[in-house]
């Protein structure tokens, strides 16, 4: 006599399943590996399965009231991916998602910290990997995890250029600064810039984070987070008179109204702008 298959036997290959379909779209390991923690999540704490999801489950899941607004619209874009994923490969012939609210993504603004900051905290960096990692944040608009997967084939010394494989697995060219250039020269030409210590492949994304972030707090910057150093890029690049189009595409944005969101953040020139307006009042 053979062992029925249980519903988590089910619901582990349906998620199989997916991963490929995901992997075969081209998505990020990063990507696909959140989706999978989402979705794991959400069939262990509500008792459903792929089949027997629900409206109330989705709704319960991401109406937590421990949810940020940004959590909230992230957890339940996974969750909808997931079901017109079924839905496409005939798991079920519903899509659950579409009779529940749909969250707003909120629009955070940068939080760019300036340069004077910037410079406090690389000085606070106690190991020349922290440092590197700092550079290519602020100097390249690096994400973390983008940091952590640097290679010495992403360098191109001869034409001057660097190479980031981004979001959703884009691989985009961006110019080499001198400082980077000169990092470079100090790091292996082939291979990963940051291996890891205890395993194959690289540095983790959230070692990256902590190393930062450590760095940051001994600064006295403990409240700031590593990704600002990105915001201070844009930021800095607008603020020296870089065209919004240009910045566009060293920041990697696929939209330029996300690019616009850092000329919002230049205080001292709204004031002068303002301060210009003059007109004649009657006596």
């Amino acid at each position: 006599m053979t062992d029925q298959p249980t519903l988590w036997d089910d619901t582990e290959a349906l998620l199989q399943t997916w991963r490929g379909w995901q992997v075969a779209q081209g998505l990020s390991t990063r990507t696909w590996e959140e989706r999978d923690a989402t979705m794991r999540h959400l069939f262990q704490t509500t008792g459903a399965t792929p089949r027997t999801l629900a409206p109330f489950h989705i709704i319960m899941y991401c109406g937590r009231p421990d949810l940020s607004d940004a959590s909230r619209a992230s957890y339940h874009a996974t969750i909808r991916a997931f079901c017109i994923w079924m839905v496409r490969a005939r798991v079920r012939p519903d899509d659950p998602t579409h009779e529940t609210p749909r969250p707003k993504r909120p629009r955070s603004k940068p939080r760019p910290l300036s340069f004077e900051a910037v410079t406090a905290i690389h000085a606070s960096a106690n190991r020349a990997r922290t440092r590197a990692y700092i550079l290519l944040a602020v100097l390249q608009g690096m994400r973390i995890h983008e940091v952590a997967k640097i290679r010495g084939e992403d360098i191109d010394l001869e034409r001057g250029t660097l190479y980031i494989d981004g979001k959703g697995g884009a691989r985009e060219i961006v110019p080499l600064h001198d400082d980077v250039r000169t990092l470079a020269l100090k790091m292996p030409r082939t291979g990963y810039w940051f291996p890891a210590y205890t395993v194959e492949g690289c540095v983790g994304r959230k070692a990256v984070y902590a190393a930062i972030k450590g760095a940051m707090t001994r600064a006295g910057y403990g409240h700031s987070k590593p990704h600002q150093l990105r915001h201070s890029y844009g930021t800095e690049l607008l603020a020296r008179g870089a065209d919004l189009r240009v910045v566009q595409e060293l920041m990697r944005h696929a939209d330029v109204s996300t690019t616009q969101l850092y000329t919002d953040i230049h205080w001292d020139a709204k004031v002068e702008a303002v301060g210009r307006l003059s007109f004649s009042l009657a006596a």
